[in-house]
């Protein structure tokens, strides 16, 4: 493609702005690793979860939606609509616990939930394996989706994409921290959403499209359009909502819907002015993530079944891209070729937003967990600040490097988020009940971690047909809670004085009455937090099909859910002065 000056110029300007932010807030953000990594733990809930939306906001993001539409059709999204259940869970649970623990990390958790060499080698493991290994897959995922828009829209090959995509993220991530991320994540955010909805207005008046009315009316697309699975056919019922609904929620470990928060959404709990701030911060995120977002890129997508049938058709636009990489989520970046010059530009420059967002995100997030919970834990107790600060820097470059040298050998979003799932599966369960369940000692999540990754590797490599396709998540989950569980049992409790101290320190609603002191009673009440997260599902549930109805043109029920949405919108209101 033939790019403007216009075009240039916007994108220029994107990344000027990006690295100007980086190094305004340089200075403050060396000064201590708790600045580096939590931003001094003052930022308020608007910027938070601003933040937290722009990083699941990233490059393959609407690549992924729109293999999942091409293939599934729109209610193939289920497989990601129903993480909002933890999400809301994580709002009215968790959030408030992990503000009031007071962690630099999430990964600290262990030594003040578990005790000894187990929950050392526990958090020490953790912080490679999470920080390096899982952080490493997720950013490769993103750099393939940066790989595929350079190809297709900017004629790149693979090694020059991901050379000029890593340099100005690894910058501004080295200079400016947890804070120059989230003000620059705010930026984004903005652009990016500006460019997404702006794209999809225009795309979907091209000529072979016709405008929305006739797109719909397409037999190829009517047959996609669906909220949700045909019930009558259960090959796909079960996969695609019943699966989602009744057991991955919960059972799963995926990065950003992890089962009672975790990873970056808990860093951007610690790094909270207080606990209300937290909570604040994750239920605009979870709002902003499900019902705000999805359905420009759901449009797009169905205008490309129209514009791009077949995988065929796609490599026959674009002969120069690799025939290995060419897959139903290419359809997405070859859609955007279409747009004109200006708005190319700022579609360009809102994809490389939703890039650096997600990447510097997991660069000082993995980076956190390389610092405090390895190098200063294990390796040099005694480090400066400023010697934690370099190191961290350090790790960031390394973790990059890594990442685009992992993403040269994936081919398509959807292979790497069915495996990113295939190996969380069943350890969720343990996230969720280690706060209010006493008998969860360290050998519980040694035990699910090793025996998850296992099953994966059996049922996703050494025999991937062992098992039916729609069932192996199941499988997994049900062989990783039994046997986590059978570990539990076989093996002895955390000591009465580490229990005392975990509920001295964080104060959980329930479930541990035996170990608190008679002063002390439990903050929080369970069942008004479990009314509160029912109500925050079916304020964005409602709010989501209020959207796609409104787009199918169906006005009635558009306004049924709509208002249904304000109504619980306001039952939610009052409900959060209680908490």
């Amino acid at each position: 493609m033939q790019l403007s000056t216009l075009d240039w110029s916007i994108i220029a300007a994107f990344f000027i702005v990006s690295l100007i932010v980086g190094i305004f807030v340089s200075r403050k953000a060396g000064s201590s690793s708790t600045e580096f990594f939590l931003s001094g733990r003052n930022m308020p809930w608007w910027l938070l979860g601003v933040s937290m939306v722009a990083t699941t906001f990233s490059a393959d993001t609407p690549n992924l939606v729109t293999d999942i539409v091409r293939k599934n059709g729109v209610s193939g999204n289920w497989v990601w609509w129903a993480f909002l259940l933890t999400g809301m869970l994580t709002v009215f649970v968790y959030s408030k616990l992990w503000r009031r623990s007071g962690l630099l990390t999430d990964l600290e958790f262990y030594e003040i939930r578990y005790g000894g060499k187990n929950a050392a080698f526990l958090r020490g493991f953790r912080a490679l394996y999470l920080g390096v290994f899982f952080n490493v897959m997720i950013m490769a995922t993103v750099c393939l989706a940066a790989m595929k828009i350079g190809g297709v829209m900017l004629g790149l090959s693979p090694y020059q994409t991901l050379l000029i995509a890593s340099v100005v993220t690894v910058l501004y991530s080295m200079m400016g921290g947890l804070r120059g991320v989230i003000i620059t994540d705010f930026i984004q955010f903005s652009l990016a959403m500006a460019g997404t909805v702006w794209a999809a207005v225009y795309l979907v008046d091209l000529p072979q499209v016709g405008g929305l009315t006739n797109l719909l009316a397409k037999p190829e697309v009517a047959s996609l359009t669906n909220f949700l699975p045909d019930f009558s056919d259960t090959e796909s019922l079960i996969p695609l909502l019943i699966i989602p609904l009744a057991v991955q929620w919960w059972s799963v470990w995926y990065p950003g819907a992890e089962p009672g928060g975790g990873g970056y959404i808990a860093q951007r709990m610690l790094a909270a002015k207080n606990e209300q701030h937290a909570m604040g911060a994750t239920l605009l995120f979870n709002i902003a993530h499900y019902a705000l977002r999805p359905w420009p890129w759901i449009i797009i997508a169905l205008c490309s079944v129209v514009v791009f049938p077949t995988l065929d058709s796609i490599q026959a636009a674009f002969p120069n891209v690799a025939a290995s990489i060419i897959n139903d989520d290419l359809a997405y970046p070859a859609m955007l070729t279409f747009l004109p010059a200006g708005l190319l530009g700022l579609v360009i420059a809102s994809l490389a937003a939703a890039f650096m967002s997600t990447i510097s995100t997991h660069l000082n997030w993995g980076s956190s967990y390389v610092v405090n919970d390895f190098y200063q834990r294990f390796i040099k107790p005694q480090a400066t600040e400023q010697e934690l600060v370099m190191v961290g820097r350090v790790s960031t470059i390394v973790l990059m490097v890594l990442a685009a040298l992992f993403a040269l050998v994936l081919t398509n979003a959807l292979q790497a988020f069915n495996i990113l799932m295939q190996v969380g599966a069943g350890t969720g369960l343990i996230f969720i009940l280690r706060w209010f369940w006493w008998r969860i000692n360290a050998w519980t999540e040694i035990s699910g971690m090793v025996i998850s990754f296992i099953v994966a590797i059996v049922l996703e490599v050494i025999a991937p047909n062992l098992v039916p396709a729609n069932f192996k998540l199941v499988v997994g989950v049900g062989i990783t809670t039994i046997g986590w569980l059978t570990v539990t049992f076989l093996t002895q409790p955390e000591s009465e004085a580490t229990l005392r101290g975990f509920a001295k320190h964080v104060n959980p609603t329930v479930g541990w009455k035996n170990y608190r002191s008679n002063e002390v009673t439990a903050v929080g009440n369970l069942p008004l937090q479990i009314l509160g997260m029912f109500l925050g599902c079916v304020v964005v549930y409602t709010a989501l099909f209020a959207m796609g109805s409104f787009v199918y043109g169906n006005t009635s029920l558009a306004l049924v859910l709509g208002g249904t949405s304000v109504l619980c919108t306001v039952g939610l209101s009052r409900l959060w002065k209680r908490f």
